[in-house]
């Protein structure tokens, strides 16, 4: 018999995957073979939100990706996420982001403003040598476009939320193993994790994964998580070949200061750590 955390991580694949299907109450109570007497109950117990809150913003988040990563008609992104109408679609993404549809896909292809950018038209951040410490995640891996992480996310969410962990949790993560540029999409390596002390126990599905102390080049970067290319393309094309540093033998990380859930775009803070020997 399933667990109750698998049948959790099945129903938020589910509706990861299935944006534009039926994600009824019933067909999610199937979906984790359970009685939709009780399913919602369940969800709610161990996730802290309802159903119907985990798949409008599980739909909002997909449709933000694809109006930054994709050329897709702001209609069709619509229908995409289960919305049967763009008015709709509009009202419910401009309340969860605070921009319409049109705004955030043209606020995610305009690079922020230059300060002296010198090599490539790319954006400058603060970058500052800094001393990391060791962390310690208890994360999800995930395989596939870098882009699609959250879907990972969700799975680290829901687990610390059902085994209540957040009091043990002092942030949240991303190692990205692979260059996107040099690696196929759907090959692409990463983690999502949240950072908890040596006495936690880690239990499947989660893993145990530990991040290696040392010198990193931190840059400090603010605004919305689709403008994370060109602030890697400054920190790999300009910062990199005029530091005199040579890069470390393990993956950038990306740790997240503040909640995308409630903040903002252009004001979450993520800093771009990448190893130095």
């Amino acid at each position: 018999m399933a667990s109750y955390e698998d049948r959790l991580l099945r129903v938020l694949a589910y509706i990861y995957e299935h944006p534009a299907g039926d994600l009824s109450l019933d067909t999610l109570a199937d979906v984790a073979a359970m009685s939709r007497f009780h399913w919602h109950r369940v969800f709610r117990a161990m996730t802290g939100e309802t159903c119907a809150q985990a798949v409008r913003r599980v739909r909002l988040h997909r449709a933000a990706v694809w109006l930054v990563q994709s050329d897709r008609p702001l209609k069709q992104v619509a229908a995409d996420v289960g919305y049967p109408s763009l008015p709709s679609f509009s009202r419910a993404f401009q309340a969860a982001h605070g921009m319409t549809p049109g705004a955030f896909r043209t606020r995610g292809e305009m690079l922020p403003p230059l300060q002296n950018a010198g090599q490539g038209d790319y954006p400058v951040y603060p970058i500052e040598i800094m001393n990391q410490p060791t962390r310690r995640l208890a994360a999800v891996s995930h395989q596939g476009p870098y882009a699609e992480i959250g879907k990972a996310f969700e799975s680290v969410a829901a687990l610390a939320t059902s085994r209540s962990l957040w009091p043990h949790i002092t942030g949240m993560v991303g190692v990205y193993y692979d260059d996107p540029e040099a690696t196929a999409a759907e090959d692409l390596r990463s983690l999502a994790g949240v950072v908890v002390d040596d006495a936690m126990t880690i239990d499947a599905p989660l893993e145990d994964v530990r991040l290696p102390q040392g010198r990193y080049a931190v840059m400090h970067y603010k605004g919305p998580y689709s403008g994370l290319a060109a602030a890697y393309k400054h920190m790999y094309g300009v910062w990199v070949p005029n530091s005199g540093e040579e890069l470390g033998d393990h993956p950038p990380i990306e740790v997240y200061l503040n909640n995308p859930q409630d903040t903002a775009p252009d004001e979450l803070l993520t800093d771009v750590c990448v190893p130095l020997k």
